[in-house]
């Protein structure tokens, strides 16, 4: 070979390199400017919600209380109940109190309201590399962005509870686990691993994480073409996956006695005998009923489950994007679809789905809206393929007009139009402000805040209304307890006069939604 071989042979690696280097420089340009937009757009979102939220979740309530009290007595909170999410709750509460001196229950909303939303902006970043590994980094972006646009996922950030800080560590540790089987990082497993754990301490879910771990490894054994690592390493993943998930998770095991959580633990022992559920991992304020002391699996459930998932997804997606989403699931699984994608993404979904069945078989003949997100959240991705194929069926049967219109740009414009369009459906129950129409319950509460003691016991058949108040809260249903100085009563037709047995004086009343004028709040004291 010549000197001028050599030369020219240099050469033409150097500028493959060049270009290499200047395609990876564009593809990371576009990551941070893709997820800069979507981080601005989801926190301006989050944003708004907050500021318009009239009243919160009943289970935000519990978690709140649940926070203030790890404060003081955290073995106990650790003990009856998963303390990841309280324990976020009260870090986020000391973190504004540096900068807020107030102990009032409205800084503690807020302080919870905004570690919410930034386990929500956390979330979009695995979930956007998750996507592009899936589908690709633009059909990611218009996914997540699909996704913060969603009414009901939006508006959990205000209401508490743990799907949003229980979805990060899920969506950060099976970022790493389909990366890992998608490269061969086989130490990624401990990445896994540790996420799950974390995960763990917020919703005993999480643990799922570490059951497609150890099935990728054991596929990988059986047939080894599948993950091109050797034998030594698959072992060496599946260590670092049980060693990850046991750092977090071991120590609240062993402070529990328990290695299966309880609901978990109910639902196993309903295979053998009745049994009654065990609440501990449930808030007081939303007990399961105990009319259902027998649990089974019968085939009429089984249906029942399935067509209950259907619709919450479908509520979920605002119906518009389910069709979307059926299609791109289809088309990409029978097109595009890699090994490891179409095992994990199906396994996740077949699990999903069978704790849901379980859930209502075993726990509650109903199934939650909360329940399907993680579902959602992981098949998001692919809704805009199917969007590019339905604007493909539509560009085919446009086809025979004279417009001259290059076919990129014609389908390019039937995804925007529909994209467009299911974002205008959502966008009217998104901006809505959150339970609107239960505003007299928080002028209930400023009534009872500016004109009861702070020591008075407040009665009413829903805490949120002693909460807002500031005052302790009591519940009940018709009969009064005796420690109550204050009782609020709700009624249909505003003269029924509710018969509580106790002699009563009314002080305040104020409809519940001052529009429909259907149910009156009504407070009585005590004499």
């Amino acid at each position: 070979m010549t000197s001028v071989n050599r030369e020219y042979i240099k050469c033409m690696q150097m500028n493959i390199m060049a270009a290499t280097l200047e395609a990876q420089y564009k593809e990371h340009k576009d990551d941070i400017v893709n997820l800069t937009l979507l981080v601005l757009i989801a926190s301006a979102l989050g944003v708004y919600l907050i500021a318009t939220t009239v009243l919160i979740a009943k289970d935000g309530v519990f978690y709140i209380e649940r926070a203030q009290q790890f404060a003081s007595d955290p073995i106990k909170i650790i003990k009856a109940h998963p303390p990841g999410h309280p324990f976020l709750i009260l870090l986020a509460h000391k973190f504004v109190s540096l900068f807020i001196d107030s102990t009032s229950n409205q800084t503690w909303i807020y302080s919870a309201q905004g570690m919410t939303l930034l386990c929500r902006l956390l979330a979009l970043i695995p979930l956007y590399f998750m996507g592009k590994l899936l589908v690709g980094g633009k059909n990611s972006f218009w996914a997540i962005l699909i996704l913060i646009f969603l009414p009901f996922p939006a508006k959990l950030v205000c209401d508490l509870v743990r799907e949003w800080p229980y979805l990060l560590f899920l969506a950060m540790g099976f970022f790493f686990l389909l990366w890992g089987a998608k490269y061969g990082k086989w130490w990624a497993f401990g990445l896994v691993g540790l996420s799950s754990g974390l995960g763990y301490l917020i919703r005993p879910e999480s643990a799922q994480l570490v059951v497609y771990g150890l099935l990728w490894v054991a596929a990988s054994v059986l047939r080894p073409k599948l993950w091109n690592v050797s034998r030594w390493k698959n072992l060496f993943s599946l260590a670092l996956l049980l060693i990850g998930f046991a750092i977090p998770a071991a120590p609240y095991m062993k402070c529990t006695g328990k290695f299966i959580p309880p609901k978990v633990n109910y639902i196993m022992k309903s295979f053998s005998f009745n049994a009654i559920p065990d609440k501990t991992d449930a808030p007081t304020i939303n007990t399961v009923n105990s009319n259902y002391n027998t649990a089974e699996i019968v085939p009429r459930n089984v249906l029942k489950a399935l067509g209950e998932i259907f619709n919450t997804i479908g509520e979920n997606l605002m119906w518009f994007f389910m069709p979307a989403l059926m299609i791109g699931l289809y088309y990409h699984f029978r097109d595009n679809a890699k090994r490891e994608e179409l095992f994990l993404i199906t396994t996740f979904i077949l699990v999903n789905v069978t704790m849901m069945v379980l859930r209502y078989s075993y726990i509650r003949l109903t199934v939650s809206k909360r329940w399907s997100l993680p579902l959602i959240t992981f098949t998001i991705f692919y809704i805009p393929v199917g969007l590019h194929i339905i604007g493909d069926w539509l560009n085919k049967k446009g086809s025979h007009t004279k417009q001259k219109i290059n076919i990129k740009e014609k389908r390019l414009s039937w995804f925007v139009i529909l994209f467009l369009i299911g974002i205008g459906i959502c966008m009217p129950k998104l901006l809505r402000p959150i339970r609107i129409e239960k505003q007299g319950y928080r002028k209930a509460a400023t009534w009872l805040r500016e004109n009861t003691a702070p020591t008075d016991i407040i009665a009413a058949p829903d805490k949120r209304i002693a909460f807002y108040a500031e005052r302790k809260g009591l519940i009940y249903d018709k009969k009064v307890p005796k420690r109550a100085k204050y009782v609020v009563s709700m009624v249909e037709d505003k003269d029924e006069k509710p018969k509580f047995g106790r002699t009563l004086r009314e002080k305040y009343s104020v409809w519940a939604n001052k529009r429909e004028k259907k149910k009156k709040i009504i407070i009585y004291k005590v004499l």
